[in-house]
């Protein structure tokens, strides 16, 4: 998209959408109080407001390559920072993480060799939080069309990164709580569906009318 149709944009929004939302704005204009935290992919195919239909005001959104979340204490990042703020500040009781298909992250990681010296910061972002996706499906899948294991990496992406974000304190305390709920979701550009994490089964499952809450993995531990 040109500059020229981004600024055509930005008019249009000033000119219709916000005077007929003007109301909303003034209102998001003395604080914010969002529903869910959605961590996802820089992607440009992939809009977390247009898939769900949500308001400004309604997600706090994390973004970066891959939808990766820094595992807890590996560096003070944006990722961790974002996490604690939507938590302790904001108080969000819901988190999703959404990969989505075709995702030229996990493109990357399946051949990351040749990232190393073309894009070395991608090459250091992947190997640092998405070595052990790699791991599994190198490990586990070895003989599957190119497609399949892209798909597979994809799914288990997300899920690993369901584990690295359950490393923070502040993740652990409101689970254990029962404050807080995490899911695990794919976003197939090619069908605007959208697939949750089942963990009765293990599968990724079309979501529509119910919800795949990913279950708590603490043990309540009842005090003597």
């Amino acid at each position: 998209m040109p500059i020229k149709r981004v600024l055509a944009g930005l008019n249009q929004f000033q000119d219709n959408y916000f005077v007929a939302h003007r109301e909303l704005f003034e209102h998001l204009s003395h604080g914010q109080n969002p529903e869910v935290l959605f961590i996802t992919c820089s992607d440009s195919r992939i809009d977390p407001f247009l898939i769900t239909q949500s308001q400004p005001g309604d997600l706090f959104v994390i973004r970066n390559v891959g939808n990766l979340i820094p595992c807890y204490g590996r560096l003070n990042s944006g990722e961790a920072a974002g996490i604690e703020y939507a938590v302790e500040a904001l108080g969000i009781k819901d988190i999703v993480i959404c990969g989505h298909s075709h995702c030229g992250a996990m493109k990357g990681l399946l051949q990351i060799g040749n990232l190393a010296g073309q894009m070395p910061l991608v090459y250091e972002w992947l190997k640092n939080h998405a070595e052990a996706t790699r791991r599994i499906v190198l490990d586990n899948y070895q003989g599957y069309p190119h497609e399949k294991l892209l798909k597979i990496a994809i799914e288990q992406n997300v899920l690993t990164q369901i584990e690295n974000l359950e490393t923070y304190p502040v993740i652990r305390s409101k689970l254990h709580s029962n404050q807080l709920t995490l899911h695990a979701w794919i976003y197939e550009i090619e069908s605007g569906e959208v697939f949750a994490y089942d963990a009765e089964d293990g599968k990724f499952r079309v979501l529509k009318n119910r919800s795949f809450p990913v279950p708590n993995p603490l043990i309540s531990v009842q005090s003597s």
